[in-house]
Order: C-alpha cells, then structure tokens, then sequence
C-alpha cells in the first residue's frame, strides 16, 4: 500500500476548514500546578512541593472540540457543566478558542469535572479528582438530548467522547446513532471500556489496546492476539472501522470489509501521552468527513498522535503542524 502524499493531505486539510463537527461528552477542566520538591514532609513520607504556577486547560470532550477548531473546521460542544467557578472558566477557555458552547448544560448541584495535577520537575507527583459519575437525569439530561439531536441536523459529524462520567448513556446513543446515520453524518466514539456494547452501529471507534482487549475479555500482547481482538470488536459493533491505538507501536486499522493495515508510529520520542486519543479521533474522523478514505484518515491521525505525545499536559494540533510533520517524516508505509 502506499503513503498519503503531500498534495492529497492539503486537499483534505482544505476541505475540512468548512465543515462543521458537533461535539457530545464528558466535559472536564485540567488544571496543573506547577513548582518543584526540595524537600519531604515531616508529617508523612511525601514530597512537598513549593508552587510556582497554577494554570487549566480545556480536557475531556472541551479538548476534543479543542481539537476539532485547531484543525480548521467549526465545532459545537454538547455536554453538562456545573453552576460553579470551574465551569465559568471552562466556559471561558472555550469561547476564547472559538468553541461554540451554545449546547453547554448547567447541572445544579452537580459539579464541574475537574482533574488536578501537581507536577514537579516536569513530572506528575499526584492526580486530584472532582467528579459526579450518575448518568445526566431529570431536566438537564431532557435539556442536553433535545439539544444534541437538534445539533445532528446542523453538523457533518459527530464526535462522542466518553470517560463514563454520566453524560453518555445507552438511551441517548440508541436514538443518536441511528439519527446520525440515516443523514449519512460520520459518527465516531473514543470509547469507555465498560460502554462498548452501546456503541454498535458507529462509523468509528478508536480504543487504547488497553480498552480493546478489556471489552472482549482478552489481552493485546502480540500480533495474533491483536487481531483476534480487533476482528471480534468489528463483527460485535457491525463499525465502519475500529482504530486501535499502541502507543510506540504505532495503530492498527481494522474495516468492516476485512481490510487490516497498521501504521508504524511517526513520533520520534514519547512525553506524554494526555489528550493523544482526543487528537487521533478528530483527525480521523474530520479526515474521513471531508472525503479522505480509511487509510488516508489513519495516516494523518497516524501523524496527529505523534506531534502530540511530544508535549507535556493536554495539547491539540494545528493545520500547519500536520503539514510540517510530512514535509519533514513523510507517510510511513503500512503493514497488512
């Protein structure tokens, strides 16, 4: 098989600065604390860290709609915030980078999602959660799903991000996925392993190797196991395509016509993998919206992960980044 070429990847790169994608999740604040240890804590044996920067980010779904805008095309983010601080600065954040937050629902008495992390020395010391994990119910979930199938009839794809923090449910995706469907809009999921059944009818799903081995009961450790389980995970949710992502190993793309074909990683070292799934679903599936094929999808996701990994905390990546990273890598060839 061959590469993608430079001039196709600038065609697809075109094509998708005018489409719109609309973005349905679990929406979260990152927020980082910076500083240094120089010491242990005479109360108990850990490190104290002395703070020298507090800042947040756009995370979850924010960060794959983050994504979607760096890319070049419009997108609308769907998905439930708390009445508090954190929410009003997510809703800041993702205004600034020309989100439309129009489709945002407000929970009372529901938190916003934030994930703390205190970094010392360019390394994690501790992860802090807040979080409510019950399914969205009551007015706000009633509010949230006419609110997402109203944005269907508007968008030429649909994202669903879900961590499993109550805002993606089995109702709301047996009504979803057929709507996006029969208005032949790509629909694509960044899965939770314990949703996996719900999600049977999608035209993309892209799990870790991790998650994909858990949703069939079975673990990746080699090739033949990898295509045991990348086979059953196709035929069990009748997908369009399965990406399966392996970190240094690269991807491997599984289509519901038996093709397999996997892509060497172009990353030429690995600092930190936060936000590298957010980045290969909405490279792939705004690829694939724009008319690019299976394969030309995967190579330019291929080439996303890669220029992400190589940035500490959440990151997103640019038109011109992508093109710079072919100019400079070119398109690995795949095995399959």
């Amino acid at each position: 098989m061959s590469g993608l070429s430079l001039k196709r990847l600038e065609q697809i790169l075109e094509r998708i600065s005018g489409m719109r994608a609309l973005v349905i999740g679990d929406i979260m604040l990152d927020r980082y604390v910076w500083g240094l240890v120089s010491r242990i804590s005479p109360e108990a044996p850990v490190p104290i860290v002395d703070v020298h920067e507090e800042t947040s980010r756009l995370g979850g779904a924010a960060n794959v709609a983050n994504n979607i805008v760096s890319l070049g095309a419009t997108c609308e983010l769907m998905g439930v915030i708390g009445e508090d601080a954190s929410g009003q600065d997510l809703v800041a954040k993702a205004r600034e980078a020309r989100i439309e937050v129009g489709g945002l629902v407000r929970a009372p008495g529901r938190p916003t999602t934030v994930k703390t992390r205190v970094i010392a020395h360019n390394q994690q010391v501790v992860r802090t959660d807040l979080e409510v994990k019950e399914e969205i119910g009551g007015e706000a979930g009633k509010s949230l799903f006419d609110t997402i199938m109203k944005g269907v009839e508007r968008c030429d794809a649909v994202v669903i991000s879900d961590y499993g923090k109550g805002v993606i449910t089995k109702d709301l995706l047996d009504s979803l996925i057929p709507r996006a469907r029969s208005r032949k809009k790509v629909i694509s999921v960044d899965p939770k392993e314990t949703h996996f059944m719900n999600y049977r009818g999608v035209s993309l799903i892209t799990p870790n190797q991790y998650e994909a081995g858990g949703a069939v009961g079975m673990r990746i450790h080699d090739d033949e196991s990898l295509l045991d389980v990348g086979w059953k995970i196709v035929e069990k949710l009748q997908t369009d395509a399965l990406l399966i992502t392996r970190g240094p190993e690269g991807m491997s793309l599984f289509q519901q016509d038996g093709t397999y074909s996997h892509f060497p990683t172009v990353a030429r070292r690995v600092y930190d993998v936060t936000g590298a799934g957010d980045t290969v679903i909405c490279a792939f599936t705004l690829a694939l919206s724009a008319g690019a094929g299976m394969d030309e999808a995967a190579h330019i996701a291929n080439h996303a992960a890669g220029l992400v990994i190589r940035d500490l905390g959440t990151a997103t990546v640019s038109r011109k980044a992508l093109l710079d990273s072919f100019r400079e890598l070119g398109s690995p060839i795949m095995d399959g």
